[in-house]
């Protein structure tokens, strides 16, 4: 048999025969009617138990892989026809729903030296030994749930932890039962489009806002109707009649990071009981604050019952953990809770009871303190270079709060803010333009998350030429 078995490093030799063999006959190395050695000789040849060989052999033969014949031998099934490519069929005929078509591809997983893209911690801050201490601790057998499922709205013990700390660290007004955890802000806003929106439900979003949040109402059918923000947040009076839902950052604008004043909550509360619409409120960053405590978040504000809470863990922790939740008025948690099941039944319990564990035992405040210092210090130093180097050319907006700064093109610059990016990105920066989010005004949107404090300066200075480079061109 004119075919390579390798079992280096190996320890499960049958599974890895099994494997080779097995795509082996996928990509047509192996084909159709091939006679394969003895078990004997194989064995002998790879210097394992004959055992070893039959083990995989069987396995083959049960899937319908090989065909095995007594006084004959063992061949690969003539029934099996080897794909040149392994993937699904192109299927050319099968077209998904119009709004699907016109969104974007998701993001790849690029990795450019210096990255201050938007929207990530730094995963080095993460206390990975207690986190693994807190999941083995929640892998015991006396923790696990008898019949395997839990409650759709999520682990009770991550849900009481979730109540209390947003209670304390941002005046939430929220109990067990208001709380619903969620794979991540993403999900939150799924569940929230599954039971408000139907196609042609008017939704508003912030411009410039998060392109996601947009993204995923469109795909749920939704009429976007995009509002201006200036330096108060969303200008409530630009709302239209008949707008169902208004989306909102309102404690660190995305992306200008500008807090809505407390007139504008007022307002934009009053606008929303007068036409019988629903805010929801997305706090996705303001766990990090450099200055004073945030105004009042809109739903400790809310007493009619029409502001959905959402929050994030992605930011204070990682994104891989894929942890959120939602606060919901009384009157929408019997929907939200049925179409989380629908969805996905309960999301994963052993991170929910890690982090309930890590929220119970001070763990999260220590490690948002501890992550504000080193952040703080990011920021600072992008804001002295902002200033130092591209004050002719940039104009920080105020913000107090997040993983990131926005710096729209002063009136007086002549650079072209898209050479700027690419010409970054060319020299291995990674910085994201303003203009991504929409807006009428240019300007870049730096992240300090993903920059560790050692390569910052070097990143800095290196997107400090590419800028002069785009301004000269």
């Amino acid at each position: 048999m004119p075919f390579h078995i390798s079992l280096d490093g190996h320890t499960d030799l049958a599974a890895r025969i099994y494997r080779q063999l097995r795509d082996g006959i996928l990509d047509g190395r192996l084909r159709a009617g091939e006679r394969l050695p003895p078990t004997r000789e194989l064995a002998r040849e790879l210097d394992v138990s004959r055992n070893t060989v039959a083990v995989a052999y069987e396995r083959l033969t049960a899937e319908g892989f090989l065909d095995s014949h007594v006084g004959r031998g063992t061949f690969v099934s003539p029934g099996f026809v080897a794909r040149s490519k392994r993937a699904a069929p192109a299927g050319t005929g099968v077209r998904p729903v119009a709004r699907w078509s016109s969104l974007p591809d998701p993001p790849g997983d690029e990795r450019p030296a210096f990255d201050f893209r938007v929207g990530a911690p730094d995963p080095a801050l993460f206390p990975l030994r207690t986190w693994r201490r807190l999941v083995s601790q929640a892998l015991r057998p006396s923790l696990l749930p008898p019949s395997g499922y839990a409650d759709p709205a999520g682990l009770e013990a991550l849900r009481v932890a979730i109540a209390r700390h947003i209670g304390a660290a941002r005046s939430v007004r929220a109990g067990v039962e208001d709380v619903l955890v969620t794979q991540g802000a993403q999900q939150a806003l799924d569940l929230i489009g599954r039971v408000l929106i139907e196609p042609g439900t008017r939704v508003a979003v912030e411009d410039p806002g998060y392109p996601p949040a947009e993204r995923l109402f469109t795909a749920h059918g939704a009429r976007i109707v995009k509002v201006p923000v200036d330096a108060e947040g969303l200008d409530v009076t630009a709302l239209a009649k008949g707008t169902r839902l208004i989306y909102t950052t309102p404690s660190h604008q995305f992306p200008l990071g500008t807090p809505m004043s407390l007139a504008r909550r007022t307002a934009l509360l009053a606008w929303a009981e007068r036409n019988d619409a629903v805010v929801i409120e997305d706090d996705y960053d303001s766990e990090y604050r450099f200055s004073d405590r945030p105004l009042e978040p809109l739903q400790s504000l809310d007493h009619d019952g029409r502001v959905l809470y959402v929050g994030s863990f992605s930011k204070t922790l990682l994104p891989l953990l894929r942890s959120g939740f939602l606060v919901a008025p009384a009157s929408l948690r019997p929907a939200l809770r049925q179409a989380k099941q629908l969805m996905d039944w309960h999301g994963d319990l052993v991170t929910q009871s890690a982090l309930a564990s890590f929220i119970d035992e001070g763990l999260l405040a220590r490690h948002v303190r501890k992550a504000t210092r080193e952040y703080s210090a990011r920021r600072d130093r992008i804001l002295a270079f902002v200033h130092d180097e591209l004050r002719d050319v940039l104009e920080v907006v105020p913000s107090s709060a997040g993983l990131h700064l926005c710096a729209p093109v002063s009136p007086q610059a002549t650079v072209t803010v898209d050479s700027a990016v690419a010409e970054a990105a060319r020299g291995g920066v990674a910085v994201e333009s303003l203009s991504t989010y929409g807006g009428t005004r240019g300007g870049l949107v730096i992240g300090y998350g993903l920059v560790g404090s050692d390569r910052i300066d070097e990143g800095l200075a290196r997107l400090g030429e590419c800028v002069s480079a785009a301004r000269m061109s």
